[in-house]
């Protein structure tokens, strides 16, 4: 994607959610604007529950022709009609799951703040890096990936790349010219009107 144009939104569920109401608020956050992905990121390890949940927000997504990928299950995937997986051990199986999934499929990996594994993992055939948390967030280390990792990685690496985790108006405003995609989740589930909130965000990528 050229630099001259806005990044596109990466919805991220939430880790845990009610599959009587959520589907719901989804559908109309999707109706809202233009998502190019939704990334269905269940903390739950039951096969029922995740089944369950991927079944539910495939009709939703795929009815307004947004991929729908999952994290970490590759063999999940192509039983449950999915449109790819989103790998959080940086480069370590994107060959597995680059061989294991129909060659269309889409194969993301998280790589953190690291650049080495941002390039093992788009030289193993990643279709998308995804760096972060680049704000402040109680998870993981405290390592946050800086501005300068986007700004090289828009300079040198044709891969495209995904902001995400801890991402507040002005971050969004500052790494605009320099991310393909921000990855967008707790942003805006947390918040009374994830719609509205989410608009906001957006306005601040201009």
């Amino acid at each position: 994607m050229d630099d001259i144009e806005q990044p596109q939104i990466y919805l991220i569920t939430p880790p845990a959610f009610d599959l009587e109401t959520y589907p719901d608020i989804l559908a109309r956050v999707l109706d809202s604007t233009d998502i190019a992905c939704l990334r269905l990121d269940m903390a739950s390890k039951d096969e029922s529950d995740v089944s369950r949940a991927a079944d539910t927000l495939r009709e939703v997504a795929h009815a307004r022709d947004v991929a729908l990928v999952i994290t970490d299950h590759v063999l999940m995937v192509e039983r449950l009609g999915l449109d790819g997986v989103h790998l959080t051990d940086a480069a370590r199986t994107v060959r597995f799951a680059r061989k294991s999934l129909n060659p269309e499929a889409i194969v993301g990996s998280f790589c953190g703040a690291l650049r080495h594994d941002g390039l093992s993992a788009g030289e193993s055939g990643a279709d998308y890096i995804s760096f972060g948390p680049v704000g402040a967030s109680p998870l993981g280390d405290g390592t946050v990936a800086e501005k300068d990792l986007f700004q090289w990685w828009s300079d040198v690496v044709e891969v495209p790349v995904v902001a995400e985790g801890g991402l507040t108006q002005a971050l969004i405003t500052d790494l605009a010219p320099i991310t393909d995609f921000f990855g967008i989740g707790d942003e805006i589930w947390s918040t009374d009107d994830p719609q509205a909130t989410l608009s906001e965000l957006i306005a601040a990528m201009r």
